[in-house]
């Protein structure tokens, strides 16, 4: 069980360390164009680069943003917030192949999240938009005219399907949720207020919940089933029990506020299976706590209902649990080897279980083998023939 706890101990460890990805740089690329930017910049995530002129006294801004790994059935854009860093109140400028193999760039205010990025005019002025798809990468070239004093502008970058030649929404997980961030125009100096700040909320959010939720409940549910059988181990196993749940329950509640919190600093993005299962789980946990405070004595008559409502809920928490964190992984989009380390952990844990469960099955039986013979009951001798066991006893000469 110590050896058990360590690897947990390990895995939240591991679980809590980010990863970054290497990309091509901007700066080696060559426009057909033959068009000269004097800055760039390799945006963090969705493949996406930005390159740009800026003109301090103008505050004319001639961009070039590129979208890498594009086909024709998608939708790219890139955008400019004057008002905060979130898609809602973004001036954006959306590019994509037509049916008819011509291309489409237009300009879309984004008033809320729910939106058809249909046509309409920004903020500030836009001139020479267009936009080429070539080699699955498409570019959107635009000089804008920004109506503020500031250099450093808040943006964001898209993409998403098509259906016909109409945008549809774009994937509400993973990198389609980091990709937002400021960048300073004089400077170069950017930041992904997506891919940082949030990813990490995230990623606290999925590590308390896996290792509570997801790990340490299991591993109090097998210390009560299969500790208690031992004679030797009440009641240490009772208090292990209830420490290794008490633990769990407070670290998952963090992990579902961090949820909630998540969801409140999302609006418009919402995961509603699982967040339902999530509120079903902090639901089931509390009802838990509460029974352990109104449990029954052993010999009380209604112990035996508590027992069944106990482990009832029990096992629904920790299948639910199993369930919502790969959900969660569905919805962080992780490295693989994350998901499959939590799957190595489950797996251990069941097959331990397995072993277990045979074992103290048969501790079981044959304990009760043995209670049943000495309870049998010994014979006289000069009963059933003269030594008890049937046979007549050998007269003395």
């Amino acid at each position: 069980m110590a050896r058990m706890l360590e690897l947990v101990f390990s895995l939240s460890i591991l679980m809590s360390m980010t990863f970054s990805s290497t990309a091509q740089s901007c700066k080696s690329y060559a426009f057909s164009s033959n068009k000269i930017f004097r800055a760039c910049n390799d945006l963090p995530v969705l493949n996406s680069y930005l390159h740009w002129n800026f003109d301090s006294s103008s505050n004319k801004l001639q961009i070039a943003y590129r979208h890498t790994g594009i086909t024709s059935s998608k939708w790219v854009a890139w955008a400019i917030n004057p008002t905060s860093t979130s898609m809602a109140g973004s001036q954006a400028l959306i590019a994509y192949q037509q049916n008819d193999g011509t291309m489409r760039a237009y300009t879309s205010p984004i008033s809320s999240y729910q939106t058809s990025l249909q046509e309409g005019e920004l903020s500030f002025d836009v001139s020479d938009l267009s936009a080429t798809l070539a080699n699955n990468e498409l570019i959107i070239f635009a000089t804008i005219s920004l109506s503020n004093t500031s250099a450093t502008v808040n943006q964001v970058w898209q993409d998403g399907p098509l259906s016909g030649n109409a945008p549809q929404i774009h994937p509400t997980s993973g990198s389609n949720v980091q990709s937002m961030g400021t960048l300073n125009l004089l400077s170069g100096e950017s930041s992904s207020t997506g891919g940082s700040v949030k990813t990490t909320k995230k990623n606290i959010h999925g590590v308390l919940n896996a290792v509570s939720w997801g790990i340490l409940m299991p591993i109090g549910a097998l210390i009560a089933r299969y500790l208690k059988v031992f004679k030797s181990a009440d009641p240490a196993w009772f208090y292990l029990h209830a420490s290794c749940q008490s633990i769990a329950y407070i670290v998952g509640v963090a992990g579902w506020a961090t949820g909630l919190k998540l969801g409140s600093e999302s609006a418009g993005i919402q995961y509603d299976a699982h967040r339902t299962i999530g509120i079903i789980l902090f639901c089931l946990g509390t009802l838990q706590v509460f029974a352990l405070l109104l449990r029954p004595k052993v010999d009380h008559k209604y112990r035996f209902y508590w027992n069944i409502y106990h482990h009832l809920v029990g096992y629904s928490v920790i299948i639910l649990s199993i369930i919502n964190i790969f959900k969660g992984f569905d919805i962080l989009n992780p490295d693989e080897k994350w998901k499959n380390a939590y799957i190595g952990v489950i797996a251990a844990l069941a097959l331990n279980a397995v072993w277990l469960e045979g074992y103290t099955w048969y501790v079981v039986v044959k304990r009760k083998s043995s209670e049943a013979a000495v309870k049998m009951p010994h014979v006289t001798n000069g009963s059933n023939g003269a030594n008890g066991y049937g046979a007549r006893s050998h007269q003395g000469v």
